[in-house]
């Protein structure tokens, strides 16, 4: 789904803001965004939203290892494991193809080059992950310890495919405690 799309701008986007401005409470306000977020990041290849479930639950378990060990040598060791996990699968899905063709150029081979689509958002994804392990390794973030607020900033469908990419210290206290209105979302929304 593309923000330009019309049923992203007639139905999607409409009923996401309904049930947020519906629901009373903040954890429940977070669940909506969530749910809309996963339902943005399938509804172009639904096996992919596992890839970015998966993503999330390494990171934020990563995160909280990290943050134990973070002076220890096991900290920097699990820091450039997680790294080079979420690097890995940059490479996979966006660059194996190109890597592949290469090599076949250089050495005239015949490796067969794989033909893998691109899951939407996962360069935005994986370096807002990379950040987060990164900041929890030099201590400029606590860890998350709840799963479902980490995966509302790792997914939050407006900035998932079009960025920019967002440290977790920005959004950090606003995951907490935050004010939105209807009138602020008319102001973001007229420019």
């Amino acid at each position: 789904m593309v923000f330009a799309d019309l049923f992203f701008l007639y139905c999607f986007l409409p009923l996401c803001l309904i049930c947020y401005f519906i629901a009373k409470k903040l954890k429940t306000k977070n669940l909506v965004l969530i749910i809309f977020s996963l339902v943005f990041y399938a509804w172009g290849e639904p096996l992919y939203v596992l890839l970015l479930l998966f993503s999330a639950a390494m990171n934020w378990f990563m995160g909280l290892r990290i943050g134990q060990n973070r002076d220890t040598k096991k900290g920097k060791i699990m820091l450039g494991v997680t790294i080079a996990v979420n690097i890995g699968f940059l490479v996979i899905f966006k660059y194996l193809g190109f890597l592949v063709e290469n090599f076949n150029g250089l050495f005239h081979a015949g490796i067969p080059v794989p033909q893998i689509s691109l899951p939407i958002g996962i360069s935005f994804f994986t370096f807002q992950a990379v950040s987060y392990i990164i900041d929890c390794y030099w201590d400029t973030v606590t860890p998350q310890k709840s799963f479902r607020k980490f995966l509302l900033y790792l997914s939050l469908f407006p900035q998932l495919i079009a960025g920019p990419i967002v440290r977790y210290s920005v959004v950090e206290k606003e995951i907490d405690k935050r004010s939105v209105s209807p009138l602020t979302i008319c102001l973001i929304f007229s420019g």
